[in-house]
Formats: C-alpha cells, structure tokens, sequence
C-alpha cells in the first residue's frame, strides 16, 4: 500500500506536476524499470509513461511504502 509525505502533498500542487496521474506513480511503484537504492536509504523507482513519452521518477522512503516525490526525469537515458 502505497502512502505519501505531506512533502508530496504539497509537491504535487506545483505546476510541473500537477499533470503527473496517480495511476502513472502507482504504475512506476508497482512496476519500475529500474531501481536503485540512494545513500540515504531512500529509494529510486523509474519507468517510462507512455502515454507522454517520458521517464517518470519516484522517490519512496526507506519503509517501501511512503512516496516522499514523483517528477520526470528528463536527465534519466535507459
């Protein structure tokens, strides 16, 4: 179950991604192209929205179940 920062929250009201879909952000946390594990224990999740043609990156806390950010990632090549 997926769960989210208030950082997130109030993220999402920005106008770069106020357009990121909710299904796109579970779509990435369920089914991630890749993955990669930050310094700081935070989680990397990316996969590609197909319906914009751009990567989508999330960022989920150490506890596997809190996003703390979902932006493109438009430095991201596979």
């Amino acid at each position: 179950m997926m769960k989210f920062t208030n950082y997130f929250k109030y993220t999402r009201l920005r106008e770069d991604r106020k357009d990121i879909k909710a299904e796109w952000i579970k779509q990435v946390y369920d089914q991630p192209e890749k993955e990669e594990i930050q310094s700081d224990g935070r989680i990397r999740r990316r996969a590609k929205i197909k319906e914009v043609d751009k990567y989508l990156r999330i960022i989920i806390l150490e506890d596997k179940e809190t996003i703390h950010n979902a932006f493109f990632d438009r430095s991201f090549k596979k």
